[in-house]
């Protein structure tokens, strides 16, 4: 089972690749923005397999070109390195 994050250090990374705090809880989100729907469609489908293998699934939404993400693990709490684990294949996926 994951535990929640207790070193902030561990979201430096992520923060400096445009991955921001949710104020008022314990997540992180990022907008990714694709040259139009097929590709960000593509991308999501990507990522659903990744996440799938992780077994630990991001909230998100897609409106033509851009998808919202964010991503906490509800079974701590909070984040957890699955969710470093999840952005950063996210971010390696949009390339």
């Amino acid at each position: 089972m994951a535990e929640k994050l207790t070193d902030p250090a561990a979201l430096e990374p992520l923060l400096a690749t445009g991955w921001g705090r949710v104020e008022g809880r314990d997540a992180i989100e990022k907008t990714f923005v694709f040259g139009n729907f097929i590709e960000a469609f593509g991308w999501m489908s990507k990522v659903a397999l990744v996440a799938e293998k992780l077994d630990h699934h991001p909230e998100w939404s897609n409106v033509y070109k851009t998808v919202e993400v964010t991503l906490t693990t509800h079974d701590v709490g909070g984040l957890s390195e699955l969710d470093v684990t999840l952005a950063k294949r996210m971010d390696a996926l949009a390339g």
